[in-house]
């Protein structure tokens, strides 16, 4: 649109405003001064009553304008302006701050916003496994029946976000790692050795063709064992899905955080955890060789309000290295009796899915000791004369059943207390110097979605 057909100077005569208003099919005209601020509008109308009262075609345009005219800002919401419209306003001149016109609306005329700058942003919980661990790795399922992981996700997230750049370079800044790594493109930033390495290898699994700036948080401490390092690759992969017109779907998405994390960073581990996080809520999941199928759990939800609060989650604030671990019981696996120890733990997986569905907690707690007893044999990295002894001091103070959580090595109790009892156990847990995390069970898995970038949209227009 040529706005100079819609303004004319206050000095301008009316035979000049009626050749600009015939030649703008409007029927006004909006009138400059000497600075180029618009003061007032002159319709047809205005102009033909002036020459009626004797006025002259040379007379300046000034003469007949009309000071007060309705007008309205380029930020105005399109809301408003149509609702004025209906007013059976012509025009709507947008005027900056200097009052210089820079739009015109109309009926005929309200363009759509130009599309803008977006970011995207993510979350993914972490989870909590109460029975079937070590059931999960590859090499025990592709050798055996199946495997079997009960688990649910819970209220502590990793937090991602996302924004594309003009330019190729990458930009990734973590505070959990309380550090900023940056390249000037991909290529570069995927050959820098240091702690970005599960963030590097999901990069080259990924490889966006563009420069992009990635934030990172947590709520949770780094090697807790409640699968932090899967809920970190899901938060960023749901940043960059949102990104694609082929969107991932859930089942791609924890394939990808898997080799991310197990082929191209090559630490071992089983496969619960990308699963539990991008799917989230209470899932009885098997494994087998030619699928991995998740089955939701339709858990009463008095029997989950009950059972969330007759948990405990304790952090033991000893973090752990879950690779050295699996590794570790990896090579003990091929001994039967651990084999058995494994399937004996996934017998008790079911029986505690069934528990759960019927809503008989005293045995899903007791399940829970079951589960402990036979995880800690596994590998004799998975506990600790400090760890057992904070786990039969629980038992003395109150708790039912309980178990590491993750790989083991340190990390996360979890306990499962009588209502009578909980205060207690948190007294001497608290006491012995543990920190308690408050939790609720999350019902969603990852989550991602676009927001506008209105700062650097609005700084875009103001250039």
């Amino acid at each position: 649109m040529q706005l100079d057909q819609f303004t004319i100077s206050d000095t301008a005569s009316l035979r000049n405003a009626l050749q600009r208003i015939e030649a703008n099919h409007q029927g006004m005209i909006f009138v400059t001064d000497q600075n180029g601020s618009v003061s007032a509008v002159a319709t047809d109308g205005d102009i033909r009553r002036r020459l009626l009262e004797g006025g002259s075609l040379d007379d300046a345009v000034i003469q007949c304008a009309n000071p007060n005219f309705i007008w309205e800002k380029p930020s105005t919401p399109r809301e408003l302006l149509l609702k004025k419209l209906d007013h059976r306003i012509r025009a709507i001149p947008l005027l900056d701050e200097a009052r210089r016109i820079v739009g015109l609306i109309r009926r005929d005329h309200l363009p759509i916003h130009a599309e803008g700058a977006v970011y995207a942003r993510a979350r993914a919980p972490v989870r909590i496994s109460f029975g079937g661990g070590g059931s999960d790795l590859t090499h025990y399922f592709s050798n055996n029946e199946g495997g079997a992981v009960i688990n649910t996700t819970v209220s502590l997230y990793s937090h991602a976000t996302l924004r594309i750049r003009d330019d190729e370079k990458v930009i990734i800044h973590s505070l959990d790692l309380d550090e900023t790594l940056q390249a000037e493109d991909l290529k570069s930033i995927l050959s820098i050795t240091g702690r970005f390495g599960l963030i590097q290898a999901l990069l080259k699994v990924i490889s966006p063709e563009f420069g992009f700036e990635l934030f990172l948080q947590s709520d949770f401490p780094m090697s807790s064992g409640l699968g932090g390092s899967a809920a970190v690759s899901a938060s960023i992969l749901g940043c960059f899905n949102q990104f694609r017109r082929d969107q991932w779907d859930l089942h791609e998405l924890a394939e990808i955080a898997y080799q991310a994390e197990r082929h191209y960073l090559g630490i071992d581990g089983g496969w619960q955890d990308q699963y539990a996080t991008v799917f989230g809520g209470f899932n009885f999941i098997e494994f087998r060789m030619d699928q991995n199928i998740v089955h939701p759990l339709r858990i009463n939800p008095d029997t989950m309000l009950e059972l969330e609060e007759c948990l405990v989650l304790c952090d033991t604030t000893t973090a752990h290295d879950s690779g050295d671990i699996h590794q570790d019981q990896r090579q003990k696996m091929e001994a039967s009796h651990v084999k058995k120890l494994v399937e004996s733990n996934v017998s008790l997986c079911y029986e505690m899915r069934n528990h759960l569905l019927r809503g008989r907690l005293l045995q899903f707690g007791e399940s829970l000791n079951q589960a402990w007893k036979f995880k800690r044999q596994f590998s004799d990295k998975i506990s600790s004369s400090c760890l057992d002894q904070i786990y039969v001091d629980a038992i003395s103070n109150g708790a039912i059943g309980g178990k590491l959580l993750g790989a083991g090595g340190g990390g996360f109790f979890l306990f499962y207390v009588s209502p009578y009892h909980k205060h207690q156990l948190i007294t001497h847990l608290e006491g012995s110097g543990l920190k308690i995390r408050p939790f609720r069970f999350e019902q969603q898995g990852l989550q991602a979605w676009k927001v506008r970038d209105y700062i650097n949209n609005y700084k875009s227009e103001i250039k």
